[in-house]
């Protein structure tokens, strides 16, 4: 008599984790909820190779770029990416597919993704569901984004802790960080490409930023000004698909071993100022 391999984990009280004949039980980041998903299908050679498939195949290829989308916006967050408190990259891949139902010109399997002719849906995306930016930080920044001299500059007021900063983990310090990246739009439309790339390869994904020093969360500071800019060689390369995103965020800190601050994981927030 055969034996039967059961890969699921039981945990306290009452969770499943793992596979159990043919049946998958996952958690996925940002959610408490166990997630169950069957296994089978059609195989992958003839997903590839059957005309039956040929739609599904189109939509794949599109989602592929999607995801290359997503992965250059948030090349462009890195800085503040990890202040979310929820999966920015699966967000992005649907805001990527988002973008690219708005092209009404090219076929299905060819269809752009364009965020420079879209920049106003991503402006002020919060990268927390819990503690939004300005439930964290109640102030607000004037900034603006030269894209003649590729630099940004963030003046931020005055700030008293007492009454502008909500500190939920009471945690000691904290400082703002910004950030100012560059994404591309993709597209797939030379003859016989068989993927989607980025309209201009040379600066998209590369991101800039700056912050300001290490604050008591118990104390006034004095209105600063952050400017982010790139050297001048990458001036040239700035073209019209290229959208310049300017993020910003706030990172708490505790005590290192060395008396000195360190960034508490997932302890902040962030959201995208705007897009130019």
């Amino acid at each position: 008599m055969g034996t039967t391999t059961i890969m699921a984990i039981i945990k306290p009280p009452f969770e499943i984790v793992g596979s159990i004949r043919g049946v998958s039980f996952y958690k996925q980041y940002g959610s408490d909820k166990i997630i169950m998903r069957t296994k089978g299908g059609a195989t992958k050679q003839k997903i590839k190779n059957s005309p039956k498939f040929a739609q599904l195949r189109l939509h794949q290829t599109e989602w592929g770029g999607c995801v290359k989308m997503s992965r250059a916006i948030c090349s462009a967050m890195w800085r503040v990416i990890p202040l979310a408190d929820f999966n920015v990259s699966a967000n992005m891949n649907g805001f990527a597919k988002k973008l690219q139902a708005l092209d009404t010109e090219m076929s299905v399997g060819e269809r752009r993704i364009l965020l420079s002719k879209n920049k106003y849906l991503l402006d002020g995306f919060q990268l927390n569901r819990i503690h939004t930016f300005a439930s964290i930080l109640r102030i607000a920044p004037f900034w603006e984004i030269k894209r003649e001299t590729l630099e940004a500059r963030v003046e931020i007021p005055y700030i008293n802790t007492d009454i502008h900063l909500v500190n939920p983990n009471n945690l000691p310090f904290f400082r703002i960080v910004v950030s100012l990246g560059c994404a591309s739009d993709m597209v797939r439309e030379e003859a016989g490409r068989k993927e989607y790339l980025p309209m201009n390869g040379n600066i998209n994904g590369f991101v800039n930023s700056k912050c300001t020093e290490w604050f008591s969360t118990n104390r006034q500071i004095q209105a600063q000004e952050l400017i982010i800019n790139y050297d001048e060689q990458y001036i040239p390369k700035l073209t019209d698909d290229i959208s310049m995103i300017l993020s910003i965020g706030v990172e708490f800190g505790k005590q290192g071993f060395n008396n000195q601050p360190v960034e508490v994981k997932r302890a902040g927030c962030a959201k995208v100022l705007g897009v130019k």
